[in-house]
């Protein structure tokens, strides 16, 4: 007597589609947690000063 191992693509394929899409619910879930954090804007504003010896004069 021989013995089979019953192998079925579509049991794997079905496994790998249900893995997926736990994976893109995990990620999706993750987008929507960090999109309703609300994060402060700076308080300050940001100026640089550039010196005017920086500047081509093109005519």
């Amino acid at each position: 007597m021989q013995i089979y191992k019953k192998t079925s693509s579509r049991q794997s394929l079905i496994r790998i589609i249900i893995k997926l899409t736990l994976i893109l619910l995990f990620i999706l879930g993750i987008v929507f947690f960090l999109n309703t954090i609300e994060f402060p804007a700076p308080k300050k504003d940001i100026q640089k000063i550039i010196p005017n010896e920086k500047f081509k004069i093109i005519k």
